[in-house]
């Protein structure tokens, strides 16, 4: 009679290397970073939103005290449509000369005003500040902190790439486990093939080993 080879067992699943876990944690990597982006841009965006006091903004010749502490990155900025020919002064009188410097290129939007930084606010010490601004025409300013547009801008940048980040790996890690997992059941198969089991059967009436 003929020999028919037994086929080997279907390889469980569990057994293939590596753990099927992977793909959980591959899930879980990236929900987290995707997650952690999404805080850090609401953050940024919270932040950028509020970054320069518009409510209690002050005109030609008033003066404002603020409390200011050294490394503060705290501005003047001036609302753009009532900037006249030449660029408003301001000026900064308190203890330990503080000074005004350029603030760089930003803007700050609200929903029907543009905002641009007019100076960068450096004081020695923690104390009481005063400033006063004027202009060749009625202007308005605020105090705000350095970073408008491109503070925001720069929170987006890292919200994106956190969660870009947090995709490409869990696709990394499921490519590669599935590529090895894949490769370890052909080792397995092969090896059982190597060595198959087999059955003989034998005719009625002769024994095994007639």
């Amino acid at each position: 009679m003929p020999v028919h080879p037994i086929p080997p067992p279907p390889i469980p699943a569990d057994e293939l290397l590596p753990s099927r876990h992977w793909y959980a944690t591959a899930g879980a990597i990236a929900i987290v970073l995707i997650a952690l982006g999404a805080v850090i841009g609401a953050f940024g965006f919270n932040n950028a939103i509020d970054s320069v006091d518009t409510d209690h903004a002050f005109a030609n010749g008033d003066t404002v005290t603020l409390r200011l502490e050294p490394g503060g990155e705290k501005s003047i900025w001036v609302r753009d449509q009532e900037m006249g020919p030449s660029a408003p002064k301001c000026s900064i009188t308190g203890p330990g000369g503080p000074r005004l410097a350029d603030p760089g290129i930003d803007v700050f939007l609200t929903r029907d005003e543009t905002w641009n930084p007019l100076y960068a606010i450096d004081v020695p010490r923690p104390d009481d500040y005063q400033i006063t601004c004027s202009s060749d025409m009625p202007s308005k300013y605020a105090i705000g902190d350095s970073g408008g547009f491109l503070a925001l801008a720069g929170w987006t940048v890292l919200a994106i790439a956190l969660a870009a980040l947090g995709i490409t790996t869990c696709a990394v890690i499921i490519l590669v486990t599935a590529f090895r997992r894949s490769r370890h059941r052909k080792q397995v198969s092969s090896i059982q093939h190597s060595s198959p089991v087999s059955e003989t059967l034998t005719s009625p009436g002769r024994s095994a080993d007639a």
